[in-house]
């Protein structure tokens, strides 16, 4: 089940996607550059846990979570506690719902092929 609703989950986000007129691969590459645009690469990175968890634990963790993409954008928007540790993400007001949800499908897609670490900015 759980297989199903991960495929039914990346079809739709590449649906939307495509329905947005934007390649798969460079909405997935827009996720890379905005998290690095809106600082989150300073406490997460890939494969590494910096301040923040690293993100491939991140796509672990929701792996399979239906409602992972909206928990998350609401804690990229408002700030969390307790879910990683003791350290607190602080709130980023300034990222919209559409733009934490396209870093969350870049994020998301590192345990599942789809992306690659390559993907980050320098």
């Amino acid at each position: 089940m759980i297989h199903i609703q991960k495929k039914m989950l990346l079809a739709f986000s590449v649906s939307a996607v495509i329905g947005l007129g934007v390649a798969p691969s460079a909405a997935l590459a827009d996720g890379a550059a905005l998290a690095k645009k809106y600082n989150c690469l300073v406490c997460h990175s890939v494969d590494k846990k910096r301040v923040g968890p690293a993100y491939k634990a991140v796509a672990a963790r929701y792996e399979g979570d239906p409602s992972a993409v909206a928990d998350l954008v609401e804690k990229i928007k408002k700030g969390g506690k307790g879910a990683w540790g003791s350290v607190p993400m602080p709130p980023n007001k300034k990222v919209t719902d559409e733009v934490a949800t396209t870093i969350l499908d870049w994020v998301l897609g590192l345990n599942t092929g789809t992306v690659v670490a390559a993907n980050v900015p320098d």
